[in-house]
């Protein structure tokens, strides 16, 4: 299966980092400021990165750049459970949802760890960064696919291994 557009536009990000403090990063200010309602939520949180959760808008941002429409609440990481089509496992540029304290986390689907077999998750706002991080089965919320969209063929579906790189399990993404 080719990656899909929005992965390859959210792979383009891989980096980009909060900057600690009142002085932010231009380019998360700038992803807020092209999505719908986003200065609102940018002002809302005073206009700093590391104060704002930021996982929802980073995968907006993937979808708007690939023409595809995102949930109006966007911002909220369980808002994805109620976009698109629903999956029963995993393929390859997935959306995810995850549970966690506080509320959830959402990214990309772009592999299993090839010692661990964890979800290895495309996102952004994961160690306060854009960054491809393992996480635990066991916080799943949920698989979706873009609405529209046609799901992958079973025998196209399965995600890569990829080589482990060491990382520690995600518990930072807030």
């Amino acid at each position: 299966m080719a990656e899909p557009t929005w992965l390859a536009i959210a792979r383009r990000s891989l980096g980009v980092a909060e900057i600690p403090g009142p002085k932010s990063n231009g380019w998360i200010r700038d992803m807020w400021h092209r999505l719908k309602g986003g200065a609102w939520y940018w002002k809302h949180f005073g206009s700093d990165d590391s104060l704002l959760p930021w996982c929802g808008a980073f995968v907006a941002h993937a979808m708007q750049a690939a023409g595809i429409e995102y949930p109006k609440q966007y911002a909220s990481a369980k808002a994805w459970l109620d976009w698109g089509t629903p999956l029963v496992r995993p393929v390859l540029g997935c959306i995810v949802v995850f549970d966690r304290s506080g509320g959830g986390h959402v990214g990309f689907v772009v592999g299993r760890d090839s010692q661990t077999r964890n979800l290895l998750v495309l996102g952004g706002n994961q160690g306060d960064r854009v960054s491809i991080a393992p996480f635990a089965s066991s916080r799943i919320a949920g698989f979706r696919w873009p609405p529209g969209l046609a799901v992958p063929a079973p025998f196209e579906a399965s995600i890569p291994i990829l080589a482990s790189n060491g990382e520690p399990l995600s518990t930072n993404e807030a």
